[in-house]
């Protein structure tokens, strides 16, 4: 199960890319036919405004899995350990409440403009509006399962605060986990160049 759900955000971080390259590829390549040919791309902007939507909207979703979001935990991270639970709980309760609220507010809007044209690209704008509840469902299933392995006691107790503080924090800690990873490997090379020799 754990790997099908690896699988599925890494799908999401490749559509996170696809959406940049296309909003890369649009957009300047409308610059260039504007001003060297007089020319232009007329669904260029239309689409690049969706792809940005919806790149926000899955780059939200993955960072939300990864607890990547900046927050301030000075508080939190002072607390001892039924402080934390406690804060824990609570904001994900809080978090599923407005996630919900969102849910609601994005399926009346995408229910509303289903039958709408939008000018440019005439696709349907059901479709812009509609990421809001590909992200709903995602992020109610990604804090229901943090809130579960919490009660659960699955998580350590450095898991129980689930922001950072600054991206500096979260750059040391990526850079912390490829050390760790790379003296792993570096191991493994060389019980296999041992095994090798015997």
């Amino acid at each position: 199960m754990k790997q099908l759900v690896d699988w599925y955000f890494r799908i999401l971080k490749g559509a996170v890319v696809v959406c940049i390259t296309m909003m890369v590829v649009m957009v300047f390549g409308n610059v260039v036919l504007r001003y060297g040919f007089n020319s232009g791309i007329t669904v260029s902007e239309e689409l690049s405004r969706w792809c940005f939507v919806w790149l926000t909207f899955i780059g939200g979703t993955t960072a939300l899995r990864e607890h990547a979001h900046l927050g301030m935990d000075t508080v939190v991270s002072k607390l001892p350990v039924i402080g934390k639970k406690i804060f824990y709980v609570l904001s994900h309760l809080v978090m599923i409440g407005c996630v919900l609220y969102f849910l609601r507010g994005s399926w009346d809007q995408t229910i509303i403009n289903i039958g709408v044209e939008a000018p440019a690209t005439g696709l349907s704008s059901g479709f812009f509006y509609g990421i809001g509840i590909f992200f709903s469902v995602n992020a109610i299933l990604i804090l229901a399962y943090d809130l579960y392995a919490m009660l659960a006691g699955k998580l350590q107790d450095k898991e129980l605060v689930s922001v950072k503080e600054s991206q500096e924090e979260l750059d040391e800690e990526e850079l912390a986990e490829l050390q760790h990873e790379m003296e792993r490997e570096m191991e493994n090379s060389k019980l296999s160049a041992g095994g090798a020799k015997h």
